[in-house]
């Protein structure tokens, strides 16, 4: 039997208002495998994102536990689950959240000066992954001089510098018009197969999700696979 990499087991979360509490994940259970392209849909409000910032440990659960290879990521120390965080995971956002002072290097450089690694190895790395998303005429360009599309692969490059074992993305084509969304759902179905990159990709668009290899839809606060699509 394989064992997964990333095991979400019981897993609640819940949010106290001043009139009562609201409810988003319930008893939730899921396993992700090596290698997976693993989308995540369902209607607006349901969790979607919510779950995905657990798993990124950007959040904590009420309830359960999330295990990444074996280990409760929930029990760490607060710097050991930073380091976590830095080495292990990749996120790209559905808004960049770039540095709009730096420019596309010095942007995807920052994941590993912040690990305090050499400035060279970090500027080696990221150089070659702005000229993997095809960014190697625009690497000293500033984030405001790139177009959305190029700014998303800025962010995806940076996502990469790490060579995280985990790609979390949060509705990442949803600023993006179709042919560049295509593009950059192209480079994740690349990383995935070539590299075996592991992804989690939270979306709306049915389309693009039903190019992953997995699909599960949150219900009622529940994870459902989805074998027809």
């Amino acid at each position: 039997m394989v064992t997964p990499f990333l095991e979400v087991k019981d897993l609640d979360k819940w949010y106290l208002t001043s009139e009562h509490r609201v409810e988003v994940l319930k008893g939730l259970n899921l396993q992700v495998f090596r290698k997976d392209a693993l989308a995540v849909v369902g209607s607006s409000g349901v969790g979607k994102s919510t779950l995905l910032h657990i798993l990124g440990a950007l959040d904590r659960p009420t309830r359960g536990e999330v295990l990444f290879e074996g280990q409760n990521i929930f029990g760490l120390e607060p710097r050991e689950m930073a380091r976590f965080r830095n080495r292990k995971i990749g996120f790209v956002f559905q808004f960049h959240h770039l540095l709009p002072e730096f420019n596309a290097l010095e942007n995807t450089m920052m994941p590993v000066l912040i690990a305090r690694e050499q400035r060279e190895e970090a500027r080696a790395r990221a150089q070659r992954l702005l000229t993997q998303v095809g960014l190697e005429a625009r690497m000293t360009h500033r984030i405001g001089e790139l177009s959305g599309g190029e700014q998303q692969r800025v962010a995806i490059a940076r996502a990469l510098v790490q060579d995280p074992e985990l790609v979390l993305a949060d509705e990442p084509t949803g600023n993006l018009d179709r042919k560049t969304g295509e593009q950059v759902l192209d480079l994740f179905m690349e990383l995935n197969q070539q590299k075996g990159i592991t992804f989690v990709m939270v979306t709306h668009n049915l389309e693009l999700a039903s190019q992953f290899n997995r699909k599960i839809e949150i219900r009622d606060g529940q994870a459902v696979e989805l074998n027809h699509f």
